[in-house]
């Protein structure tokens, strides 16, 4: 563990003797007993009561929380010094957050005082372990003992019993998980952003980095001790939220409001898609745009991008009152199911645009059912429920035998568009995507746009809307237009 300085008067001699004591716990002795062989009082030391597998259920683990809300969490892990403490305490005043400390067991010990300032000012104290370490490789016996006595710290400098328990680097196996839930624990908990120590980042690139894990559910981690910067960032990471629209609250808040999703095989339409050889059989359907005398209009975003880009397109449809069709990049999915679930929550179509954006007839058939097959399990079981069976081909490129194939696999309505303003070129500005837009809109026309960072699709998309709108057109959703 890394050195601290102790303050002008000392620690306390109880605190010395509560490391003594902890340690020889830990070792499976008493420091307070005879010798070994008893020769003081002619008793043989007592044995350690033996420590019985845990029966019931694990412990949840979670690096994310499966939510909607506009919500994150912040946490620290271990405890440094008292004047960074101080600092650290103070920064997260200022902008008005309640983070989540995982601090040792030894460390509590050591200095309580900052423990208790912690939860003075409105944190909450969970269990880093005794000494922060990983326990890996442990037996069940030692972990448990491990955060039972940390547990038995914290509970006695801080009157607060841990609910949750992290290991140093996050890592866990099942028998963690076992021993937390053996120990009270309700969860094993990780981050979906552990943030360490910058490089040679300017502040621009710093943002930049920050905005793409502000994400719904998030978990964002800090260790007090090895991030220099941890006392600066703050303003950086309640900045990046600030940006997106998303607030940091309480770690046992963010849990509490959670939901728990359903395992794929137990969500009707899991396997509406599926391998499939026999690609001569299949019945390909390819939309472009709608043959009709109305004057409807479908838009459609394609790809995938951070929650700063989408939650904000989401808001500008939600104030404008139009819903639109999203083809999603299922390895965005994967890796940020929450947002996902967010576009199918406000009623838009959620549809296939593969699993990792492969140019259709630049690889075998086989493949390609493979990434249609992938994204749309990936999807599903981010939503919880089937998605609409529109697939679009990245870049919009196919052929004959790439349309079968998708048909093949039970995704026959294969969609394209016929408006293309090309937004995803970050030359384009505002005005370029709207003018295009309107130059090429017709009755039964279908739009293209991007869910990406960095271009200009946000700027211009109200205005495109209340364009259209004056030009008497309807926005609706593919669905609606060409039914499902």
């Amino acid at each position: 563990m890394i050195s601290h300085k102790k303050g002008a008067s000392g620690f306390r001699l109880f605190h010395w003797i509560s490391l003594v004591a902890i340690v020889a716990l830990l070792a499976g002795c008493s420091p307070f007993q005879g010798n070994e062989t008893g020769a003081d009082n002619g008793q043989q030391p007592a044995k350690p009561e033996k420590i019985e597998r845990y029966q019931g259920e694990k412990s949840k683990a979670v690096s994310m929380v499966y939510t909607t809300q506009r919500q994150l969490a912040l946490t620290f892990n271990g405890m440094a010094d008292k004047d960074t403490m101080k600092r650290l305490l103070d920064e997260l005043d200022k902008y008005h957050i309640k983070a989540a400390f995982f601090l040792p067991g030894m460390r509590v010990a050591e200095e309580p005082d900052i423990a208790r300032q912690i939860v003075a000012r409105g944190h909450e104290i969970e269990n880093n372990t005794l000494n922060q370490s990983d326990l890996q490789g442990q037996s069940y016996e030692k972990m448990y003992e491990d955060i039972k006595l940390a547990n038995k710290v914290i509970k006695r400098e801080t009157d607060k019993t841990p609910r949750y328990i992290r290991t140093k680097s996050g890592d866990y196996s099942d028998d963690l998980r076992l021993v937390a839930a053996h120990n009270g624990q309700e969860a094993v908990v990780s981050s979906s952003l552990f943030l360490h120590n910058w490089q040679k980042e300017t502040e621009e690139q710093k943002i930049h980095y920050l905005r793409k894990y502000m994400n719904r559910g998030g978990i964002v981690a800090m260790d007090t001790e090895e991030n220099k910067s941890v006392v600066e960032n703050i303003r950086l990471l309640a900045e990046a939220a600030t940006d997106v629209g998303y607030r940091f609250v309480p770690l046992h808040e963010l849990i509490a409001q959670g939901g728990e999703r359903k395992p794929l095989q137990e969500i009707p339409g899991f396997d509406a898609a599926k391998m499939n050889a026999e690609y001569y059989k299949s019945k390909p359907n390819l939309i472009y745009r709608k043959e009709t005398d109305k004057k409807l209009v479908a838009l459609s975003f394609d790809d995938w991008g951070t929650d700063q880009t989408v939650t904000k397109i989401l808001d500008i449809l939600d104030k404008k009152d139009v819903k639109a069709s999203f083809f999603l990049r299922a390895d965005g999915v994967e890796r940020n199911p929450n947002l996902a679930r967010a576009i199918a929550e406000a009623g838009h179509d959620v549809a296939n645009h593969t699993y990792s954006h492969p140019v259709n007839t630049q690889i075998a058939l086989e493949e390609l059912q493979k990434e249609i097959v992938k994204a749309h399990q990936v999807i599903t079981e981010a939503i919880q429920q089937r998605p609409t069976m529109y697939f679009r081909p990245p870049t919009g490129a196919f052929d004959e035998q790439t349309l079968k194939a998708i048909a093949a696999t039970g995704y026959e309505d294969i969609t394209i568009y016929d408006v293309t303003p090309s937004d995803y070129d970050k030359k384009r500005n505002a005005d370029d995507i709207v003018k295009a837009i309107m130059e090429q809109t017709r009755s039964g026309s279908v739009i293209l746009l991007h869910m990406l960072d960095d271009i200009h699709t946000i700027e211009a998309l109200p205005i495109a809307i209340d364009q259209l709108r004056s030009k008497g057109f309807t926005l609706v959703p593919m669905t609606e237009m060409f039914g499902q």
